[in-house]
């Protein structure tokens, strides 16, 4: 389920413009390493530093776009070249956490060692069966507002046809602004739940962005719903 969370940003920007993310990896373990800032060394609990953790991983998304994927666009920079830039943004980031956050593996303070419930033939964490509500009730959420809403409509619109969504009066580079909030806000919610089951360290992103691969490549590249669906699927088998 975090991987089907973590998935929607990649699929959504690659279904909306083309782009293969390789940095998408670093989105996630920039909402782990913020949050476990927020808690550790700013003194916050988990709770309100995670909701302060998404919304900063929403302006992260929009400054992103705005500032540097939008003027490319621009300047009609290519897909292969945009996706080769996207790599140097891997590398930028991935050692920017270093210098900033160290190489030492970290804990969250709360939520961390919890007593396990039999439930079944399963033995869970309280802490697990709210990572994954939280996850399942967001992608369902997604679902809905890709399917119901006006800015869902448009969405689906641009990923079908962006010539044709702006001739119709949608405003494709505000959609893809949208896209890329709400695609590193969920990416940096994953990176959280991710690191409340495993330690939180600048090498997070790494080790997830291959299976968010294998998840969007399974569901089918730009499809929400595949990504979700192969999210599930692949960590299923992993474990």
């Amino acid at each position: 389920l975090i991987l089907g969370l973590a998935s929607l940003g990649l699929s959504l920007v690659f279904g909306t413009i083309g782009l293969v993310n390789f940095s998408h990896g670093e989105l996630v373990a920039f909402g782990a390493l913020v949050a476990w800032f927020l808690n550790v060394d700013v003194g916050i609990h988990l709770l309100p530093a995670a909701l302060l953790t998404v919304a900063l991983g929403g302006m992260f998304g929009w400054a992103q776009d705005r500032g540097f994927w939008r003027p490319l666009r621009n300047r009609g920079t290519g897909l292969i070249t945009m996706m080769i830039i996207s790599v140097g943004v891997l590398l930028l980031l991935r050692f920017l956490y270093l210098f900033v956050f160290g190489g030492q593996r970290q804990q969250y303070r709360q939520f961390v060692i919890q007593s396990a419930m039999v439930i079944g033939p399963f033995r869970w964490a309280e802490r697990d069966l709210w990572i994954m509500g939280i996850s399942a009730a967001l992608m369902i959420a997604v679902s809905l507002v890709l399917l119901r809403t006006r800015a869902g409509k448009a969405v689906r619109a641009v990923s079908d046809n962006p010539a044709l969504a702006a001739s119709s009066g949608i405003h494709v580079d505000r959609v893809v602004t949208n896209v890329w909030v709400v695609g590193t806000a969920l990416a940096a919610l994953a990176g959280i739940l991710f690191g409340l089951i495993q330690s939180v360290d600048y090498l997070m992103g790494v080790r997830i962005l291959l299976l968010i691969f294998a998840a969007v490549i399974l569901g089918g590249l730009g499809t929400a719903w595949g990504a979700m669906v192969g999210g599930i699927v692949v960590g299923v088998l992993v474990e």
